[in-house]
């Protein structure tokens, strides 16, 4: 046998090998997606010390994303996610790719991060709030879903992303799109403008994540009015419920 045609039988013998590795792994990746195994590592962003936004009121966003990640965890559970975690429940302030590393060594299969959300100082206008001067803004309200590009699982978190602002949309909540304005500090594109989805290739605690990823910013707590209604319990739940119900979809359609 010549030497070239050996040479051309081991290639294709080499890609055929490699084509059946990957034709495996991507069965691997998508089968296995059963809520009572799926592990669902929830991060309640920031902590304690650096609490993130400051909300209308003067509350610390860290608070409400924490009481948010609570009834996210509780709604999986009671969806069937039994593994779902939180990744800092005692309030540590974890650096963002501190978060995905613990969720990384959780070996979990999807990542949530929960925020609330603030806008650009050039919007905020001062008011009184029970006596006491406030930095508000009242001109965006509602949601926005955040994936990366970056991360390992680009393509899956792309596909949770819009699963989860289909159904925040259908629970009746507005999408925000003022992260996607020209100006500094913002730019953010929007991927799906009707589920309210943007891509955000800078945010370490997706893209160092070794798992399907995304960030929910839940609402607008520099607002006064969409503060009030982001302390109900009403809305906790409703933005929970809406979450896990876009697990649930986006698992059923992996294991399809």
């Amino acid at each position: 046998m010549g030497t070239a045609r050996l040479s051309r039988q081991v290639s294709y013998v080499l890609l055929l090998t490699i084509a059946v590795i990957l034709v495996g792994l991507s069965g691997v990746a998508r089968a296995g997606c059963k809520p009572a195994e799926l592990i669902v590592a929830i991060d309640a962003g920031h902590g304690p010390k650096s609490p993130g936004a400051t909300s209308a009121s003067g509350q610390p966003e860290y608070a409400f994303n924490k009481r948010l990640a609570a009834a996210v965890k509780d709604a999986l559970i009671q969806a069937g996610f039994a593994k779902a975690f939180l990744i800092d429940p005692v309030g540590t302030d974890l650096p963002p790719a501190g978060r995905a590393k613990r969720a990384n060594a959780a070996k979990a299969g999807l990542l949530i991060s929960i925020h609330h959300d603030s806008a650009q100082p050039q919007f905020f206008t001062t008011v009184v709030i029970d006596g006491k001067k406030r930095r508000v803004c009242d001109r965006f309200a509602g949601y926005g879903v955040f994936y990366s590009q970056r991360n390992k699982s680009a393509a899956a978190s792309l596909e949770l992303a819009k699963a989860v602002g289909r159904e925040l949309a259908a629970s009746g909540l507005p999408f925000s799109p003022h992260h996607a304005a020209d100006i500094p500090g913002e730019g953010r594109p929007i991927v799906d403008p009707i589920a309210g989805v943007y891509r955000y290739d800078g945010l370490a605690v997706l893209h160092a994540a070794n798992m399907p990823a995304v960030l929910v910013e839940a609402g607008v707590i520099v607002n006064p009015a969409e503060e009030q209604a982001l302390l109900t319990q009403a809305r906790q739940t409703q933005t929970a419920r809406a979450i896990a119900q876009a697990v649930a979809t986006w698992c059923r359609k992996r294991e399809k």
